[in-house]
């Protein structure tokens, strides 16, 4: 059924092709209701991502047939609350959890740590399935893997730490992103090498919005093992690391809907 006090705009159709928010039209000089709805019923959805708690138990379940061990870690925000307050706090773990930690003889190639961040809701739908694809790939690769680290009130830099501590020459955090209104559950990769405490965030590279309506399973898994071989290649990464992941992947060109017809 069509609106008749809806003011139809051209770009329209312009919404199939993306979640992002335009063509709404309007009633007189307002949003209709419909969109409207949407957007708080959105609005509602990131709140409720960012303080959504990690099920750490039923994760770690999920986890174990990828046969790593598992540790159940946590930084120093002591709750939610403190770690929203204190991003400082969730960069460094809590000395209970550093305890736990200790170096492998020789150390290994890469650690994986699986942090909340701003969006647990992210984790619990998507790590799993995640690591599930790309550990084959990592193995294929000949790298050497530490204990699979599961941290609550995460920050990216809670890795580096966890890296140091366990001798890994390369550490990959999987983290909850900030949610959007559109992508609540948009998960982060961050690799890192050579990590040790008080690192920079120039010194990382990041692969961004990895879920089902975002970056897939398989291009982040390309984009990961790509930049695996570069920091390995070059002994670093950061921003003198260029993802070209996609470009030596495939030569097709992708339709351009601004032209097509």
């Amino acid at each position: 059924m069509t609106d008749n006090n809806v003011t139809p705009t051209p770009w329209t159709q312009l919404r199939n092709l993306t979640s992002a928010r335009i063509a709404l039209g309007r009633a007189g000089s307002s949003l209709p209701t419909a969109p409207h709805l949407e957007f708080q019923m959105s609005h509602a959805r990131a709140r409720k991502a960012v303080h959504l708690e990690l099920d750490v138990a039923a994760l770690g379940e999920q986890l174990a047939p990828l046969g790593l061990p598992v540790l159940n870690l946590s930084s120093a925000a002591d709750n939610r609350a403190i770690y929203l307050q204190r991003p400082d706090l969730g960069r460094r773990l809590a000395p209970a959890s550093r305890a736990q930690l200790t170096p492998s003889v020789g150390g290994v190639d890469l650690a994986i740590v699986i942090g909340d961040g701003l969006s647990a809701l992210a984790i619990q739908t998507n790590a799993v399935p995640f690591l599930t694809l790309v550990m084959p790939m990592l193995a294929s690769q000949g790298l050497s893997l530490g204990s699979i680290s599961i941290v609550t009130q995460a920050r990216v830099a809670v890795g580096d730490e966890i890296g140091t501590a366990l001798g890994a020459r390369m550490v990959l955090v999987l983290i909850g992103e900030r949610p959007g209104l559109s992508s609540p559950d948009s998960m982060g990769l961050y690799l890192t090498h050579g990590p040790y405490e008080k690192l920079t965030d120039e010194a990382r590279n990041c692969i961004s919005n990895v879920r089902a309506m975002g970056l897939s399973y398989p291009e982040a898994a390309q984009k990961l093992i790509f930049l695996l071989h570069q920091a390995r290649k070059l002994g670093m990464t950061g921003v003198n690391v260029k993802d070209e992941a996609e470009a030596l992947a495939t030569t097709e060109k992708r339709p351009n809907f601004l032209i097509s017809g």
